[in-house]
């Protein structure tokens, strides 16, 4: 699979389950490979694994993933953490098995770079700030997207 890295998430930790008393790590980023597909890609493993492969690339460069495990999405738990794709399945990396290479998406596929500012969502999916100030009663308890621009960092 060769495709734009739209985003990405920090490597996290959690207990292992099987070994008492140790840490398995994973992150997550969502590739693009076209205007209407992405996906989500996930990784688990030992931290210098994780780690490594995590900063072996950042948002915007362009990758190919060689031997990923393909496996159904359960939609409602993943999705709450990752964004949500048009696609039923997520890929794996795992560590044995998995290569992840990047390349520069000039020498991959100029069109991949335009993909980076595409939105992820249906452009009649959002709500605007004004429209939520005005309706905010009637959405009260509601999962809503929101498109809004930042226009400082302080």
């Amino acid at each position: 699979v060769i495709g734009v890295v739209i985003g990405k998430t920090d490597v996290r930790s959690f207990p292992d389950r099987k070994n008492i008393g140790s840490e398995r790590y994973t992150f997550s980023f969502t590739i693009r490979d076209s205007p209407t597909y992405f996906i989500n890609v996930q990784s688990w493993g030992r931290e210098e694994y994780i780690r490594s492969l995590s900063e072996s690339f950042r948002v915007g460069d362009c990758v190919t993933i060689e031997n990923p495990l393909i496996q159904s999405k359960e939609a409602e738990r993943e999705e709450k953490f990752n964004p949500v794709t048009p696609s039923y399945y997520k890929l794996l990396l795992s560590e044995n098995h998995s290569v992840v290479r990047t390349s520069s998406c000039y020498e991959t596929d100029t069109k991949l770079l335009s993909l980076l500012h595409l939105p992820v969502k249906d452009p009649q999916d959002y709500y605007s700030l004004g429209d939520i100030v005005a309706n905010g009663q009637s959405l009260n308890g509601r999962v809503l997207n929101v498109l809004a621009a930042v226009m400082a960092v302080s």
